[in-house]
């Protein structure tokens, strides 16, 4: 046994911190590096993990919870008397009439969005259009300038 306050939790059979693989410690490094808390996140993360006594990595030790989360999620929404169906403007209402309307009136919303988003594109290319003249212009210019002073 070890004499160590510690115990176990957190300090690897070889008397050193727990043993972190290369890819955990580039992750939090990376982590720290982009955006501190995610650095952070990734550390608690890996601490908490071998406070339960994993000995799994980083990535598997949350793949692990998450999966946890989401049966207990899921568990509680069975319980409910339904389950997730998706966003509300998806499921059913249980009126024929009302959800036919729904889904038609969300077809002309898209068809909106496909028109705003084809009228963004031509705009963006037009807009490269006269960049391009411009440009050509501008060009054209230096150069005839460019002749005249030869």
């Amino acid at each position: 046994m070890s004499s160590s306050p510690w115990g176990h939790h957190g300090w690897g059979r070889h008397g050193g911190c727990a043993h972190w693989r290369p890819f955990e410690v580039a992750a939090v490094v990376i982590g720290f590096f982009i955006f501190w808390p995610i650095g952070l996140a990734l550390l608690l993360l890996k601490l908490w993990g071998r406070s339960f006594g994993y000995e799994g990595d980083l990535f598997s030790f949350a793949a692990e919870q998450g999966a946890k989360v989401k049966s207990a999620f899921g568990d509680a929404a069975r319980e409910s008397g339904r389950g997730w169906a998706g966003p509300s403007f998806m499921r059913s209402t249980g009126n024929v009439a009302f959800d036919e309307w729904r889904e038609g009136e969300l077809a002309r919303l898209e068809e909106e969005r496909r028109k705003l988003a084809e009228a963004e594109r031509e705009f963006a290319e037009h807009i490269a259009e006269l960049r391009r003249a411009k440009d050509k212009d501008e060009f054209e210019s230096f150069m005839r300038a460019r002749k005249g002073n030869a």
